[in-house]
């Protein structure tokens, strides 16, 4: 089947023309009875998409991989990846489609790219499909994530299929279309390398150079460049989900993008209580990708990035380890500077402060909350009335007075400005009592609930009347949030 988009809109297939050996051409299945979920009606119009065209019949053929656009060839992508520390040389899409990739209203080539569209040749036993409260928590937290101003894919639409999906429970099924730079990954890289084509390890590691970081292509070394590029990239990503208590839940390295995008909200959420340790994800029996264990685990990856990349660093290959360690070795700092960046600005600091101070300030206080078990979001935000004499909220949260008192005495000396503050520090994130009661409701067939936290993590720094419920931590005796990928 194949219907034209609205005619503002043309589609591409530079990922399957550039990259066949990486492509497998396919369709979304068959969908009983397709109906809209959500849809982001601003994101549409970036990407030259009619909201109204996208809620008919012709639209929703789209939305769930059925049409086929002109100009485009659908294709499941395959890549490789270290899940959980060990190998897989061929996992690839195994429930999604690249339907193509079409140029936003900013001139950036865009993916368009469908979750639960079926079986595909990388399925591996699984269905291929998905559920309506995964796709709808990955709407709903890659919106919050965005309105945060951290990169990220985003989610365009979750479609209910109509079909059901059996999973420990026979769950209405949904297929989400999200966009993104590009679904180059780390795996992308390694599947490349583990075929042995050294042509293909080129022409992938040049098609991120021009997608992604195409000033690397004037570099001496262009694909070190790129190497560099995206370890910069990683590194201030991370820092930004360290700096607002965001649990990625699964970093595997083919959840790893080369553009620096958040990719993949299976089993994420956010801190209610600040604790380095905390893991959410259920099948993350050990810790490895604990909330304080994420900056590791992201060098960890691109490590295995550079081992991908080693044929096109140097034709010797100790030469070219060394190159690599070289800007392995970076990553550390790159990120120490962008954690310490942010959170200068967390503590409403001006940039005069010097990062090490702002940094030692704000480790300092983290601290704090880690020995109160304080709520995270909560007390930064209390930092701006705190800069205006109203310490109440902040003393609440941190009953240490003396030492709470100490760290304040320090903050004041440098001025910290309450505006500042607030720009940087959410009043809201998606609470994960309040995620699960939302997607309870929406798999129940009650979407009311979604619809008004959608609302609420899409304008997160703005404290609005009436909506203090969403700005408090779980209440007590909630017991221990848990999530699952939803596979």
């Amino acid at each position: 089947m194949s219907v034209a988009p609205p005619p503002t809109t043309a589609f591409s297939d530079r990922f399957a023309r550039e990259l066949p050996e990486m492509a497998v051409p396919w369709q979304g299945t068959e969908v009983p009875d397709p109906r809209l979920l959500v849809l982001d009606e601003d994101l549409a119009a970036e990407l030259g998409l009619d909201p109204s065209w996208l809620r008919g019949p012709e639209g929703l053929q789209l939305l769930v991989g059925r049409a086929v656009p002109e100009g485009a060839t659908p294709v499941a992508q395959a890549y490789a990846g270290h899940q959980f520390g060990s190998f897989v040389p061929r996992l690839g899409d195994g429930r999604a489609l690249l339907v193509g990739e079409l140029t936003d209203a900013r001139g950036r080539l865009r993916d368009l790219h469908l979750k639960g569209s079926g079986r595909t040749p990388f399925s591996r036993g699984g269905d291929g499909l998905a559920a309506v409260g995964p796709m709808l928590r990955e709407h709903l937290v890659s919106r919050a994530v965005h309105a945060l101003g951290i990169p990220t894919t985003r989610s365009l639409a979750v479609v209910a299929t109509g079909a059901t999906v059996q999973r420990e429970v026979p769950l209405p099924g949904a297929v989400l279309a999200r966009t993104a730079a590009s679904h180059l990954r780390v795996g992308s890289v390694q599947y490349a390398r583990a075929t042995g084509d050294a042509d293909l390890l080129r022409r992938v590691a040049d098609h991120a150079i021009a997608r992604h970081h195409p000033a690397a292509a004037d570099a001496e070394h262009p694909h070190l460049a790129l190497f560099e590029a995206v370890v910069a990239a990683q590194a201030e990503l991370v820092a930004r989900w360290m700096l607002v208590g965001f649990v990625h839940g699964v970093l595997n390295t083919d959840n790893t993008t080369l553009s620096g995008e958040t990719i993949d909200y299976g089993p994420c959420a956010f801190l209610d209580a600040y604790d380095p340790a905390t893991v959410y994800s259920s099948i993350d029996h050990g810790g490895r990708y604990a909330y304080g264990n994420q900056p590791v685990a992201v060098q960890w990856n691109l490590a295995r990035l550079a081992e991908a990349l080693l044929p096109l660093f140097a034709d010797d290959e100790e030469e070219a380890v060394r190159l690599a360690v070289g800007v392995l070795d970076g990553f550390g700092a790159r990120y120490g500077t962008a954690w310490s960046a942010g959170a200068r600005t967390k503590l409403g600091l001006r940039e005069d402060v010097d990062l090490a101070t702002a940094g030692t300030l704000a480790a300092d206080l983290f601290e704090l909350l880690r020995a109160a078990g304080a709520d995270l979001t909560g007390s930064f935000r209390a930092l701006g009335p705190a800069a205006r004499g109203d310490e109440s909220a902040l003393r609440l949260l941190v009953p240490d007075a003396a030492a709470l008192d100490g760290w304040l005495e320090r903050w004041r000396a440098l001025g910290p400005d309450a505006a500042v503050a607030e720009r940087a520090n959410p009043v809201y994130v998606p609470r994960n009592h309040l995620v699960e009661e939302a997607l309870d409701a929406a798999t129940a067939g009650d979407l009311g609930p979604f619809e008004r936290l959608l609302d609420v993590v899409s304008s997160p720094f703005t404290e609005r009347p009436g909506l203090e419920r969403y700005a408090q931590p779980a209440p007590a005796g909630a017991g221990p949030h848990i999530t699952f990928c939803g596979t």
